[in-house]
């Protein structure tokens, strides 16, 4: 049967006790909080759920392909404004939203509303658009403090409120909206936070977070967190993060980058990509998932952050916070966010970063903010109970049986694998050796206080040819015939002097051109051992004198192996 000839599909909500929601999606920033809200009437098989862009977001070139990868019923714009519905939820504004024929409720898709953004007004004859230019100016100057979510600007269409609900997460929002938009404050509720109560809910799960980002129970996990434009904090220093993990001993510290989606949106994932390439290469985690965020913030130690709700959620959890850039005339003065931007630290870029981040870790009191966090939610834990029952009273239909919960965050679906090249400083002391790692990145940091007695160790995968060229230390993969490997390897790198595998066994070899060590231990302790093999060499010990007990120490793990001298083909 061709198309032109198949049945119409039935209206859902015209069976009796069905219930048809249009879920509406800007971008995939909102159709992240999008999902946390229609989950909670997703597993009802009353309601029949599906998806529509509005086409309205510049930041909404990859929303369709997140929508996919969550299996959603999606129909264009054009659809979602024939059709009528028993309810239409968005997490966020824009687009021709007072034309659609449902119950409107409005969630807000970060920590309240705090942002000044002005919004385009459209005309619809030339006689409006030829106003004169003290009206012009005074719009202007109106629109210029309109806080989204909470202004005219945004709530209203020709005069009337357009959402039938708008969803708050704290009082004080409320108040705020009355001041801006009294009109719309018979509309408003306070329902809390659900995003915020999903990270509460998560906290006791951390060390299985941070087991799952693949950290070690002493390594102190680091968020960088960006909100996108041209005040935020990759607007500002966009090398930040390669130059932060630089600066900071690789065995120490861990990175996690949490960038606003918005900005891959807007300048491709590809390009993207590539601008953050040198921050991989560093050791930075930046997680494919726009939604792994959460997890690396229940991991973190430490969030540096700008005016953006991931730092906000941070300092909330009581996670110690420092400001990368406070830009408080991009947000509402009486906004929680505004005061948190006035009252945190700010990093010195200036100065030692390692000095700073673990000063901040141990003066850390998580009470500090506790006023100005407590505005987060009013609600704390109730958003699910709350929020469920407002969808369900606006579509007219009563709640399940089952009570409302709020679910934990899914385990990350990346972990940590480090640089794969490193500046290495290293001590020995008699049998004892104590190293320390940067990445190689450092390197190209003309800023960074250099390092004594140091030297560069590559691993074969690292794909950056300069790091081939100057490495000492070469690090291969496991593999048959280690010492045929080591010997042909140093032949063809005539500036490299040391190289190492692991054999099949998973014991590692260690060789330069004349001698090749067995180094027996824990794994990671034979990659360790050829830095300090080219150590020795260079201070005129030669490889064949190495063998015995050795310990080592790095960052937090000590290490004891068994080095024996190997026998010549």
């Amino acid at each position: 049967m061709s198309s032109a000839q198949r049945s119409p599909e039935p209206r859902w909500s015209t069976y009796p006790n069905r219930r048809a929601v249009l879920a509406i999606t800007h971008n995939t920033t909102a159709a992240t909080r999008l999902f946390d809200t229609v989950g909670l009437l997703a597993g009802d098989p009353r309601v029949r759920i599906v998806f529509a862009r509005t086409g309205s977001s510049v930041f909404d070139t990859d929303t369709g392909a997140y929508l996919a990868e969550h299996g959603v019923r999606e129909i264009s714009w054009r659809e979602a404004l024939r059709q009528r519905f028993d309810l239409a939820v968005s997490a966020s504004y824009g687009g021709q939203l007072h034309k659609v024929r449902a119950p409107l409720v409005v969630v807000p898709h970060g920590m309240g509303y705090n942002k000044f953004l002005t919004k385009e007004q459209r005309t619809k004859n030339k006689e409006q658009r030829t106003k004169n230019k003290e009206q012009r100016t005074k719009n202007k100057e109106q629109r210029t403090n309109s806080v989204f979510g909470l202004s005219p600007d945004w709530l209203l269409h020709e005069g009337r409120v357009v959402p039938a609900l708008i969803v708050l997460s704290h009082d004080e929002q409320r108040e705020r909206l009355r001041r801006d938009c009294p009109e719309a404050v018979p509309n408003a509720a306070v329902t809390g936070d659900i995003c915020f109560d999903r990270l509460r809910a998560s906290l006791p799960l951390r060390p299985t977070y941070r087991r799952a980002l693949g950290l070690r129970a002493a390594q102190r996990l680091i968020v960088i967190t960006s909100t996108w434009g041209a005040d935020s904090l990759l607007g500002v220093d966009p090398d930040l993060p390669r130059l932060l993990a630089a600066a900071l001993p690789a065995d120490e510290f861990r990175i996690a980058l949490a960038p606003h989606p918005n900005i891959a949106a807007f300048h491709s994932e590809y390009q993207f990509g590539s601008y953050l390439a040198d921050a991989k290469r560093a050791g930075v985690l930046v997680p494919e998932n726009v939604d792994a965020w959460r997890a690396c913030l229940i991991a973190a130690d430490l969030t540096i952050g700008d005016h953006g709700s991931v730092a906000f959620y941070s300092c909330a959890l009581g996670i110690p916070l420092l400001l990368s850039t406070a830009p408080t005339h991009t947000v509402d003065p009486a906004s929680p966010i505004a005061q948190l931007l006035n009252a945190a630290p700010r990093l010195d870029t200036a100065g030692d970063p390692a000095t700073q981040i673990r000063r901040t870790i141990t003066d850390h009191d998580p009470n500090r903010y506790a006023e100005i966090t407590a505005r987060t939610t009013s609600v704390p834990d109730r958003s699910a109970e709350l929020l469920r029952a407002a969808l369900y009273r606006t579509m007219g239909l009563d709640e399940p049986t089952a009570p409302a919960e709020i679910d934990t965050l899914p385990l990350p679906p990346i972990a940590f694998t480090g640089a794969d090249a490193h500046v290495v400083q290293v001590r020995i002391t008699d049998r004892t050796a104590t190293l320390t790692r940067y990445p190689a990145e450092r390197l190209r940091s003309p800023d960074a206080p250099p390092v004594p007695n140091t030297h560069l160790a590559v691993e074969t995968r690292e794909t950056y040819r300069r790091w081939l060229d100057f490495a000492d230390v070469l690090l291969g993969p496991p593999g048959a015939d280690t010492p045929t490997w080591i010997a042909e390897t140093l032949a063809r790198l005539p500036g490299c002097a040391v190289a190492a595998a692991p054999a099949p066994d998973g014991d590692w070899l260690v060789g330069d051109r004349d001698t090749q060590l067995g180094v027996e231990g824990p794994y990671s302790a034979g990659r360790l051992f050829a830095s300090i093999a080219y150590c020795a060499s260079t201070q005129g010990q030669p490889l064949s004198d190495l063998p015995g007990e050795w310990v080592i120490h790095c960052a937090d793990e000590t290490f004891e192996v068994s080095v024996t001298l190997c026998k010549p083909n």
